[in-house]
């Protein structure tokens, strides 16, 4: 017999809401995408800095859906502690954690996004800027 072992990020990726953590997940997708345009087109620098610019946007946009799945998680965390009254605190805890992924996730997509985005920067000056 074969079992399915569960996949930590997976299982995270679920709790956080499928909603927020894929327009996030798109982001980073994209950001990835953008930057290995961006490093394509080195030779090119207007090509490049056009990618760095939206890599920089959609960064910036996997970042807010982030926290903006996590303001809204802790609504809906308060939401529960206001029907229950009197909540254990493991239930509480358990609401913020479910809260605070999508930031987390939208951290990591931006920093990762980020680093691409210095490292483009970086080769732009450095050996294949135009001499005059």
């Amino acid at each position: 017999m074969f079992t399915l072992v569960a996949n930590p990020f997976i299982d995270r990726f679920y709790e956080g809401g499928p909603f927020f953590m894929s327009c996030i997940l798109i982001c980073l997708l994209l950001a990835i995408f953008f930057i290995i345009k961006g490093f394509i087109g080195i030779k090119h620098p207007e090509t490049a800095n056009k990618y760095l610019r939206l890599t920089s946007d959609v960064s910036l946009l996997g970042l807010v859906v982030g926290f903006l799945g996590s303001v809204i998680g802790l609504i809906s965390a308060f939401d529960s502690v206001e029907a229950l009254g009197n909540p254990e605190p493991a239930i509480f805890a358990g609401g913020l954690k479910v809260s605070l992924l999508t930031a987390t996730f939208g951290l990591f997509s931006f920093v990762i996004s980020r680093i691409g985005i210095l490292v483009l920067r970086w080769l732009l000056k450095g050996p294949f800027e135009k001499q005059e």
